[in-house]
């Protein structure tokens, strides 16, 4: 993990670790590294999310771009895949969402793509920032008419929509749902898009005003949703994070499907019908081992990455897989898209649905979930460094896995987007997996904490 970039950008609390001119200094470097050697001044298309602080960074963002003789499109408040798919849309060389995902208002990020739509791999993160780290090395600053040019592309929640729209074979009338925008980027086009497709969608927590950005609600605060949908007896919810590149669903009965689960009903429909190339399906270390048993029950073949939908897709490219994700809701239908895409993710749950003629409740008995607890430490940077190479750590972690056996495992590792260190264990006796999280968990807390 670099200095700068995590596992999904750059991140931290806006004004204070990403800072305006840290945004433009990022603006200044990426349009040196992917620029692609155009010919003609490079083209890069920047979204935002609903914080407050999008708009600011967004201004030096692209204040950085332009003067180093970019061109910007900006497309305003959309979702992170929008980003993704509008650069081959629009025919840009990049390009850059202004986001904090499921973080609270005060975090914002900076997450970018290459021509292809792919979030960029470790190496160019790393040449971008070396010359954040060492400004010396930027491109020259443009004078007159080689300064970039800002255009506003008042159509590009509308362009995102069609696309979602053309990867569905039915309609969805007759489905009742409720929707959790999180006060996000599916604010901008959830309504529409569920309108669009004939569901009878009731929209909840779309009235952002720049700090209720996943304030008890959204993908990482699912009661609200879940209680709605059993008050109203709707057939399921979907619920989004902050800038919907994930997405987590709640059954008629307000019960919790999550990314595993969606990704195991959507792989058997998949594969039923002669879609799930290779009979594969791409995770990570963190995916519940009730999916891997459905895997092997039903002989499909899994492959686990780190964690981090970019290491999914980057294993999914390397074979030509076409679907992945995580237990998050980061979800990966690269026949359609390029990146986890909540809303995508959403209309093609609903669909097969619809096609099943099934309770969601009902399709989601295919796989046996493990109870499964996390447990966050808050560290410092620095101890999320040492973590790698303090010997009592090891030890306790050692410990943990002669005590689970074969009943269950442990993954421990710091996240790549917040100062914390995460503690997960699952395990079939329930009792004997939060002693042994507890028990790592305090380990840290003493050593790192």
């Amino acid at each position: 993990m670099g200095r700068l970039f995590g596992t999904d950008g750059v991140r931290g609390i806006a004004n204070k670790d990403l800072t305006c001119e840290l945004a433009m200094n990022l603006g200044r470097a990426a349009a040196t590294v992917l620029s692609n050697n155009a010919r003609r001044r490079p083209i890069f298309v920047v979204g935002m999310d609903t914080r407050i602080s999008s708009e600011m960074l967004s201004s030096s963002l692209t204040a950085g771009l332009c003067s180093v003789g970019a061109d910007v499109y900006l497309l305003g408040t959309v979702p992170t895949p929008a980003v993704a798919y509008l650069i081959g849309k629009y025919k840009a060389d990049a390009g850059i969402m202004i986001s904090a995902s499921h973080n609270s208002a005060e975090y914002n990020g900076i997450k970018m793509f290459s021509g292809d739509g792919y979030k960029l791999p470790d190496a160019l993160e790393e040449q971008i920032e070396t010359l954040v780290l060492d400004v010396k090395n930027f491109g020259e600053n443009k004078i007159g008419a080689d300064v970039g040019k800002v255009t506003y592309m008042t159509n590009a929640a509308k362009d995102y929509i069609d696309h979602l729209k053309s990867t569905l074979p039915n309609s969805l009338d007759g489905l009742k749902i409720a929707v959790d925008c999180a006060n996000g980027s599916a604010s901008v086009t959830a309504k529409d898009l569920m309108e669009q497709l004939g569901a009878d969608a009731t929209i909840l927590f779309n009235e952002p005003d720049g700090i209720n950005i996943n304030e008890k609600c959204g993908s990482t605060h699912i009661e609200a949703l879940s209680k709605y949908v059993v008050e109203n007896k709707m057939d399921m919810g979907v619920a989004f994070d902050g800038d919907a590149d994930r997405c987590l669903c709640v059954d008629e009965n307000g019960n919790l499907i999550d990314g595993d689960q969606i990704m195991a009903i959507c792989a058997n429909d998949m594969k039923e019908r002669g879609r799930l190339a290779k009979n594969t399906v791409i995770g990570t270390i963190l995916t519940n081992l009730g999916f891997i048993k459905y895997c092997e029950a039903n002989d499909t073949n899994f492959i686990a990455t780190k964690v981090g939908d970019k290491f999914v897709l980057e294993e999914m490219l390397l074979e030509e897989y076409n679907f992945g994700g995580e237990q998050s809701g980061h979800i990966i239908f690269r026949d359609f898209a390029t990146t986890g895409d909540g809303e995508l993710t959403a209309i093609q749950l609903l669909s097969l649905v619809k096609r099943s003629g099934k309770k969601l409740s009902e399709l989601a008995k295919i796989m046996n979930k493990y109870p499964q607890v996390s447990i966050n430490v808050v560290v410092t940077a620095d101890a999320k460094v040492k973590f790698y190479t303090n010997p009592v750590m090891k030890k306790a972690i050692e410990d943990a896995k002669a005590k689970l056996g074969d009943k269950g495992r442990i993954v421990v590792r710091p996240s790549g987007t917040e100062p914390k260190i995460r503690v997960m264990v699952e395990c079939s006796e329930e009792s004997l997996m939060n002693e042994v999280a507890n028990e790592v968990a305090g380990v840290v807390e003493k050593e790192l904490g």
